[in-house]
């Protein structure tokens, strides 16, 4: 598994630099990003440190401040910057690096997902402005983050696989499926990864046929559902959000990343059938 920094680092900086996850965010922030940051990055260099932070504390607190409550806001698209350097930078433990993917989903889907949520009604707390800013900035973003796939572990490529169908090209489509092979083949339907990555193929398809009935018949049987009247992209995307949140929790309390490269992604993610 990818380390945090040296534990005599951490007895040291403690009282100082806030919690070991802390340090590690702002040692790769400051490294990647030299020049001028978004206004979230005060969380990780401003001397004020929460003494009631611990790192999954701290964790809540920088995600919430760049999307806050699942929401856009004006400075979204700037904070998903730091979100992206985290994301390659093999410094950051592999459960983090998957975490850091998983936001950038989120933000760049929180339009579809909401209108899903909220259909017919207008989505509470709506930002069109913003979110559409959001997702150009994940955009931007995603042939960096796509480019890393061959080095990265396979929990990490999980959520690429999610960021690759949400801006779909001529080139990442075609490529998805050998990709995913390894999964298909050892994660069968019914097990959370293996319905994952057979949901990502048929986002891959393009077809709105067929992915409005492989979203219904998912929904009817382990998801939250969404109105019938929601237009089958929204629907998806509602879907692929939930099962992307779903895969991670498992993978990580299977241990996500254990192994020289973050590849004993134990079965442990198998459903509880209902």
């Amino acid at each position: 598994m990818d380390t945090h920094a040296e534990p005599e680092q951490t007895r040291h900086n403690t009282n100082t630099a806030g919690p070991p996850i802390r340090q590690l965010f702002r040692d790769v922030i400051a490294d990647r990003l030299p020049g001028p940051r978004p206004p979230q990055a005060t969380m990780l260099f401003d001397a004020e440190i929460d003494a009631y932070w611990d790192d999954r504390s701290f964790l809540g607190d920088f995600y919430n401040e760049i999307l806050h409550q699942d929401t856009c806001q004006p400075a979204t698209a700037d904070g998903l910057t730091l979100v992206t350097a985290l994301a390659v930078d093999d410094r950051i433990p592999a459960r983090h690096r998957f975490q850091a993917v998983e936001l950038l989903v989120r933000a760049a889907t929180v339009a579809e997902r909401h209108l899903a949520e909220s259909w017919p009604a207008t989505p509470q707390h709506a930002d069109p402005d913003s979110e559409a800013r959001a997702r150009n900035a994940v955009q931007a973003h995603v042939p960096d983050l796509l480019g890393r796939w061959s080095a990265e572990c396979p929990a990490v490529r999980l959520a690429l696989a999610g960021l690759a169908v949400l801006f779909p090209t001529d080139r990442t489509l075609p490529a998805l499926t050998p990709r995913l092979q390894t999964f298909t083949h050892q994660y069968t339907q019914g097990t959370d990864i293996g319905d994952y990555v057979r949901f990502v193929l048929v986002l891959a398809t393009q077809n709105d046929d067929q992915i409005l009935t492989v979203t219904e018949k998912l929904t009817d049987a382990y998801w939250t559902g969404t109105s019938r009247g929601v237009p089958t992209r929204p629907r998806a995307l509602h879907l692929l959000g939930q099962m992307l949140t779903k895969v991670g929790a498992g993978l990580t309390q299977s241990r996500l990343g254990s192994g020289p490269h973050g590849q004993d992604e134990r079965d442990s993610a198998r459903r509880t059938r209902r």
